[in-house]
């Protein structure tokens, strides 16, 4: 098992953005990029005690907490959600991109852990993802390409976390 690539993400700062006049909903940043404002929307309903069920894209996901606090543990806790949507995030990117690349794996998984303040309102304040490839002499360059791209350009839930918390990565590569 080799890690190849070893990298930290964190960005700190607040965007500076100024609102456009027009009807289109544009953003205008002092670096002078322009973008649409997309909307999502999800609902999310209390059930009982701590529990909630959201919707997203159609889909039913329930909440809830560990019976310590009231909670009858029937689903997982929101935070621990983000790090889902880290990962499906930049693994979404990484698939796209590796197909256009022509890069055939056996197999790619991620671990994404981290850490949390101890103080409330508590976050995560440290996020490590760890990129897992298996696959007969796989191209570390073109993975390597793939996994920055996504961390460094592509991933917003990355662009979003990396203003609260610094988001190191690693690549391993198994034959």
């Amino acid at each position: 098992m080799d890690t190849v690539f070893l990298r930290s993400i964190s960005q700190n700062k607040p965007l500076h953005e100024k609102r456009s006049n027009r009807k289109t909903s544009e953003i205008t940043t002092f670096a002078k990029t322009k973008f649409t404002i997309m909307k999502n929307k999800v609902s999310v309903n209390w059930m009982e005690d701590m529990a909630f069920e959201a919707t997203v894209n159609d889909h039913k996901i329930k909440l809830d907490a560990v019976e310590a606090v009231g909670g009858k543990n029937r689903g997982p806790r929101p935070k621990p959600l983000l790090l889902v949507s880290l990962g499906g995030c930049t693994g979404m990117d990484v698939v796209s991109m590796l197909k256009k690349m022509r890069v055939e794996y056996e197999s790619f998984d991620m671990d994404v852990e981290a850490d949390m303040t101890e103080e409330h309102p508590k976050y995560y304040n440290k996020i490590k993802i760890t990129y897992k490839f298996r696959g007969k002499d796989l191209p570390k360059e073109k993975l390597e390409k793939a996994v920055t791209l996504s961390q460094e350009r592509y991933c917003g839930v990355t662009a979003m976390l990396s203003k609260a918390a610094e988001i190191d990565y690693e690549i391993i590569i198994e034959d």
